[in-house]
């Protein structure tokens, strides 16, 4: 029951969240430089011709019946419509939110699995070989840009080696699945396309790949220290004193202690990444929400803009929340 009300509370807390983030995106975007209608203009263009473009993009009216148009829309689920290409925001969303989710999503959680086992085979071992060197990879990881990574790994994958495609897109074109989500490995599975599962899967080797180096090498130290911190507390010696062995001292005490500390810091890395996949997604010609959101505030493509900040606000905010649930789950003195 208390979760049940702490999860709502929580839920109810993220509508103002949202709310600014409108707010503040829908006021940000019009406040920088640039004019999304000079996109359309020409020398020819007479000042007759520009207010008509003005009219038919709806920037003729004062800013608060914009937002006012603009939030109504959302109310009833309609994102509004790309200035540039004149296509519903909603329906260039749904080709490129799920290549980006599909990235993301699995590097993270790749990335999350390498941490902890590397950080807490660390800590066991401190100041031993191994961890002197899972301490100075996670030093080097952290310092290699995303971009210069990911031509690395091209020039090695694609061009020396031949294991991998050339960052040609997300699957060969003869073997495209029928588009479901828009993740072609996963639409692939649904359909039980196991040629373009696999064209789909090897071109998502090497950007996971570049993803998973800079996230784990930043995510490895938190779970080393944290596991050291458990093995240094009193329940963990006293454990030990009483005689407890094998699975039930490492997976009771070492493993869920360090799980508890660190969702937060996982939610933090997962926004973080949702925010700058557009290098990797640049590099690997990945056409995905990051590229689409970039083009669109080069050239003032205001709904674009919008949307993008919302959706990444809105992950933050779920993922927070999964956070704090799971970290109340492991540890059991947070009270909800």
């Amino acid at each position: 029951m208390r979760l049940a009300r702490y999860l709502g509370l929580r839920l109810a807390l993220i509508v103002p969240v949202l709310l600014g983030v409108i707010v503040l995106t829908f006021l940000v975007v019009r406040v920088l430089p640039g004019d999304p209608v000079q996109a359309f203009v020409t020398p020819s263009s007479t000042e007759e011709d520009i207010q008509a473009i003005r009219e038919r993009l709806g920037l003729d009216v004062p800013i608060w019946q914009q937002f006012a148009v603009y939030f109504g829309g959302l109310v009833t689920g309609d994102f509004g419509t790309s200035i540039q290409s004149g296509v519903p925001i909603s329906v260039e969303l749904s080709t490129r939110i799920g290549p980006t989710f599909e990235l993301v999503f699995t590097a993270v959680a790749i990335a999350v699995v390498i941490s902890v086992i590397l950080g807490i085979w660390s800590a066991l071992r401190v100041n031993r070989p191994v961890d002197h060197t899972v301490r100075v990879g996670s030093l080097v990881g952290t310092a290699l840009p995303e971009f210069w990574l990911g031509l690395i790994l091209i020039v090695i994958g694609y061009q020396q080696l031949h294991w991998f495609p050339g960052p040609t897109g997300r699957v060969d074109r003869d073997l495209a699945p029928t588009p479901i989500t828009g993740a072609e490995a996963i639409d692939a599975l649904l359909t039980l396309n196991w040629p373009a599962f696999g064209s789909a899967f090897m071109h998502l080797v090497l950007p996971v790949l570049t993803i998973v180096i800079g996230v784990s090498a930043s995510l490895v130290r938190s779970v080393r220290a944290a596991a050291l911190e458990i093995l240094a507390a009193q329940p963990w010696q006293a454990a030990r004193a009483h005689g407890v062995r094998g699975g039930a001292l490492y997976s009771g005490y070492l493993i869920r202690g360090t799980l508890s500390r660190i969702p937060t810091l996982i939610a933090i890395v997962l926004g973080n990444v949702l925010g700058g996949v557009v290098l990797v997604e640049y590099v690997f010609s990945w056409q995905g929400m990051g590229q689409w959101l970039l083009r669109g505030l080069l050239v003032r493509d205001y709904p674009v803009v919008q949307t993008g900040v919302l959706i990444i606000a809105l992950v933050y905010a779920i993922a927070y929340l999964i956070a704090d649930l799971i970290h109340a789950i492991l540890d059991p003195r947070v009270r909800l």
